[in-house]
């Protein structure tokens, strides 16, 4: 096979082959969306598949991170956007999982929170760190410099089409799926989805659950109404006051109504939901039925408390450290991808629709 060069690129693009190497070799004087479209094109034309091309070991300009005496250390890059922290109450636990079996293993790590590509490739050492476990919403630049030096590396609830690495799932599809049926089995027959596609592929992947739910059991798309509520800024909360309008014109709408039942993408969308509903004058579940994903503790702490699906958080850090040893173990079998089971955890927040009832007595 022909080998696939910088100037072929800049060619594809039509740009020049100085932008192409700028953008590649991840240095400044390219702005975000040139240095994306570089690397998807460069992706598409088998660039980064070829031998000796552009994955290689670079060591960084300055001094890099301390291994710990006795230890190899695995690089954990958990960029500090969207809540993704270790005082997070999902992605912390997560990150404890990661600890804890990292020092069962005896091996130490090292925390990148920084989302800049220089300041990481500042800290790395390749001779000196294992591979990497990517935590969250990772920016493509990022994971382009790790695959770069050759790193491997296994991803949390992340996946990037452009990066060739293992990644690790809860069964999102699943657990929707189990939880709006659930709900079906109640009586519900009016039910509407929170939350927004772009904002991660576990949000999606839920959607797909939900959907699948009510197709299977011959709701599908209601006629009036899509059945998914977008929301903006779902990271920061700014999704609240659009959420508490539509409530109320639902609310106040003679021909709509409000849904039965409303199942939130996350725990924390659930928290605000019930809070504008009480706001509202509406009670849960007595008036609207309201679920969660993800079994955070707040979720099981509210009033009422919030059924939810149960992401074994832990489990998901401690699988990443256990795939990345089997990927150092055997470098050449095929990219996995692996989802981890999670359960249904049935509490206060929901019940049987009004209209059940009543039918029903």
């Amino acid at each position: 096979m022909k080998k696939v060069t910088m100037q072929q690129i800049a060619d594809h693009l039509g740009v020049s082959k100085f932008v192409v190497s700028k953008a590649l070799s991840g240095k400044g004087g390219v702005n975000e969306m040139t240095r994306e479209r570089v690397i998807q094109a460069a992706s598409q034309l088998g660039y980064f598949n070829q031998k000796n091309g552009y994955v290689k070991n670079i060591r960084p300009t300055t001094a890099a991170a301390a291994i710990p005496p006795g230890k190899q250390s695995v690089l954990v890059l958990m960029p500090n956007i969207r809540s993704q922290n270790k005082e997070s109450l999902y992605w912390g636990k997560v990150l404890e999982g990661i600890s804890d079996e990292l020092e069962a293993q005896n091996l130490g790590m090292i925390i990148v929170s920084e989302p800049r590509t220089d300041v990481m490739m500042n800290i790395i050492n390749p001779e000196g760190i294992l591979g990497m476990i990517g935590v969250g919403q990772i920016a493509t630049s990022l994971l382009l410099e790790v695959h770069r030096i050759g790193l491997p590396m296994v991803l949390v609830d992340h996946e990037d089409n452009l990066i060739p690495a293992d990644s690790i799932f809860a069964n999102n599809v699943d657990g929707t799926y189990r939880l709006v049926n659930h709900l079906i089995g109640l009586g519900h027959r009016e039910l509407h989805f929170l939350g927004n596609l772009n904002f991660s592929r576990s949000f999606r992947d839920r959607w797909v659950g939900f959907r699948s739910a009510l197709e299977e059991n011959g709701l599908g798309v209601q006629l009036h109404d899509d059945p998914m509520l977008y929301l903006d800024s779902v990271e920061t909360g700014g999704f609240v006051p659009g959420l508490k309008d539509w409530l109320l014109a639902r609310k106040k709408s003679k021909s709509l109504g409000l849904p039965t039942a409303l199942v939130c993408a996350n725990d924390s969308i659930a928290l605000s939901t019930i809070s504008i509903l009480k706001e509202l004058g509406l009670r849960v579940p007595e008036d609207i039925t309201v679920t969660g994903f993800d079994n955070i503790e707040d979720a099981a702490r509210f009033d009422p408390a919030i059924t939810t699906v149960n992401v074994p958080k832990e489990q998901l850090g401690r699988r990443a450290v256990t795939k990345l040893l089997d990927r150092l173990a055997d470098s050449n079998r095929a990219v996995e991808k692996w989802l981890v089971s999670v359960e249904l955890l049935y509490r206060n927040s929901a019940s049987s629709p009004r209209e059940a009832v009543h039918a029903s007595s």
